[in-house]
C-alpha cells in the first residue's frame, strides 16, 4: 500500500502569530514545513526546533513547489501574496485582514475566483468551542426571537505605535473580529452602524486619526441591535466576550474563570489571573482553524471562512469608520461594493 506523499506548506511571516502557526503545523502528521520571513535570521531561529526548512523568500518558497500557504504578514503583504498564491495555484490560509480597504480585497478576490485556489480567513473565533457553542444556541433556537446582541473586544495594552500608523485603526483591526463573529454565530448580517471613539490614555493614537476606545451600535438584518466595545486598555487582561439575549435564554460567550473583569457585589467570587493575551485566550481556536485549513486542502473542500466573510467584516469596519467620521448612522451598502465573486 503506498504511502501518501506530505503536505509541503509554507508559512509566510514568523512573528508571534505566524510562529504559532509554525508549531502547531510541525505538530500535524503528514506535514512538511517551509518557513519564510523579511528577517531571516527570525526565520531561521523559528525553523530550528522545528524541523523545518527554510526558503530566502517567499518567491523562493513557491518555486519550491509548496501544496499550501499560510501568510502571517503584516497587512500590506496579505494581497501581493494571495496574488502569488493564485499564479501558482496554491491554497492559502490569510490572517486578517486581507486588505484595508474594499477595492483591492476584491481585486484579489478577482485573481483568486479565476486561479480556482481555496482561500481560508484567519478569524479564529469561528474556531473557538465557546462561540461555536453560541451559535448552536442560535440555530436549534433556543435563544428565541434575538433581541440584543453585546460584543466586546479589550485588550491588555496597546500595540506599539509602528504598527497602529499602518492597522487601519480600531474597527478594521480590532473590532472587525467582533463584527464576523457577530454574523457568524447570529447567521445575520450587520446592515447599519452608528460609531464613535476617543483617545482616553494614550496620546499618540490622535497622531493616526485613531482611538483607544471605541464602541458602535449595529443593527442586523433581522431586526436586532448589537453594541460592540472596543478598547486598548484593560488592566486587569484580555477581555473578549458576546452576549446575546433572546425571548426565551440569554448566553454568553467569555465569561470564565479568567474573566477579567472584578464585581463589587458584596460576596462575590471573584476571577483568577486574566488572559495574558489573544494568543493565550485563543490557543485552541488557532490550533483548531489550522486543522480546517490542512483537511479543506487534503480534501479540496469548501473554505470554512471565505473572502466574501472578510469583505464584510471589511465593509462594517469601514461603515464605523465612516460614521465616527461623519456622527451618523451608516448603511453598510454605503461603503460596500458589489458582492464578490465565491471564494471555492
Amino acid at each position: 500500500m503506498s504511502v501518501a506523499a506530505p503536505l509541503r506548506i509554507g508559512v509566510i511571516g514568523v512573528g508571534r502569530i505566524g510562529a504559532l502557526h509554525a508549531e502547531t503545523l510541525s505538530k500535524l502528521d503528514g506535514v512538511s514545513l517551509f518557513l519564510a520571513d523579511a528577517d531571516p535570521l527570525r526565520a531561521v531561529e523559528v525553523a530550528r526546533p522545528l524541523g523545518a526548512a527554510v526558503a530566502a523568500s517567499p518567491q523562493d518558497l513557491f518555486e519550491g513547489g509548496v501544496d499550501a500557504i499560510v501568510i502571517a504578514t503584516s497587512t500590506p503583504g496579505h494581497g501581493p501574496l494571495l496574488r502569488l498564491a493564485a499564479m501558482a495555484g496554491v491554497p492559502a490560509f490569510c490572517e486578517k485582514p486581507v486588505a484595508l480597504e474594499l477595492p483591492a480585497l476584491v481585486a484579489v478576490s478577482e485573481l483568486v475566483e479565476a486561479a480556482g485556489i481555496t482561500v481560508q480567513v484567519g478569524f479564529q473565533r469561528r474556531f473557538d468551542p465557546g462561540y461555536r457553542a453560541a451559535r448552536e444556541v442560535v440555530v436549534s433556537g433556543e435563544l428565541g426571537n434575538l433581541l440584543l446582541v453585546r460584543a466586546a473586544t479589550h485588550d491588555p495594552a496597546p500595540p506599539a505605535e509602528a504598527y497602529i500608523a499602518t492597522s487601519g485603526g480600531i474597527f478594521r483591526d480590532l473590532s472587525i473580529h467582533d463584527f464576523d463573529a457577530i454574523r457568524y454565530v447570529t447567521g445575520e448580517e450587520i446592515v447599519e452602524v452608528y460609531a464613535d471613539g476617543a483617545v482616553r490614555e494614550t496620546g499618540w493614537f490622535a497622531r493616526h486619526d485613531d482611538v483607544d476606545a471605541a464602541v458602535a451600535v449595529v443593527r442586523l438584518s433581522g431586526g436586532a441591535l448589537g453594541i460592540v466595545s472596543g478598547a486598548r486598555h484593560d488592566p486587569l487582561g484580555y477581555d473578549v466576550r458576546l452576549e446575546l439575549f433572546g425571548a426565551v435564554e440569554s448566553i454568553v460567550v467569555g465569561v470564565d474563570s479568567r474573566s477579567p473583569i472584578r464585581s463589587v457585589e458584596p460576596g462575590a467570587i471573584q476571577p483568577g489571573v486574566g488572559y495574558r493575551n489573544f494568543v493565550e485566550r485563543f490557543e485552541r481556536a488557532y490550533r483548531d482553524e489550522l486543522l480546517a485549513f490542512v483537511e479543506t486542502v487534503r480534501s479540496r473542500g469548501r473554505s470554512p471562512c471565505s473572502l466574501d466573510d472578510a469583505r464584510a467584516a471589511l465593509s462594517v469596519a469601514l461603515a464605523a469608520d465612516r460614521s465616527r467620521a461623519e456622527r451618523r448612522p451608516v448603511r453598510i451598502e454605503e461603503v460596500g461594493l458589489a458582492r464578490m465573486p465565491s471564494n471555492s
